[in-house]
């Protein structure tokens, strides 16, 4: 719980960085390639959601978004059951959701790339 505690403390303390001096760190990926991965777009896509901006979080990353929910929901899941037992597992319908997201992931990395999908480009 304690990582947890330091990831949005590290994150929350980005986001400000980001908000207030317009700088953020680029994607190395794109920076290299010129492709966006799947993860293009979430610093704006996090920073439109801490100004309850929806349809600008959307537009720069809406596959994160969409799988937001899941991801939280796992999360307090993973969460609840290490604070009961003392493990951090996830079951074997978790691993496959997992799995599952990563294959969405991948396939929306390589979609947004396609011309015809340009509107899938972080806006």
């Amino acid at each position: 719980m304690l990582w947890a505690g330091l990831i949005l403390g590290i994150g929350l303390a980005y986001a400000l960085f980001c908000r207030f001096t317009g700088l953020a760190i680029p994607c190395p990926i794109h920076l290299v390639t010129g492709l966006w991965c799947p993860g293009c777009g979430v610093t704006r896509m996090c920073l439109a959601l801490l100004r309850l901006d929806f349809t600008e979080a959307w537009l720069a990353n809406s596959s994160l978004l969409a799988l937001s929910p899941v991801l939280a929901l796992l999360g307090v899941r993973l969460a609840v059951r290490y604070v009961r037992t003392g493990v951090a597992r996830l079951t074997g319908r978790e691993n496959a959701l997992v799995w599952c997201m990563i294959a969405l992931l991948l396939a929306y990395g390589v979609a947004r790339n396609l011309p015809s999908l340009a509107f899938l480009a972080p806006g």
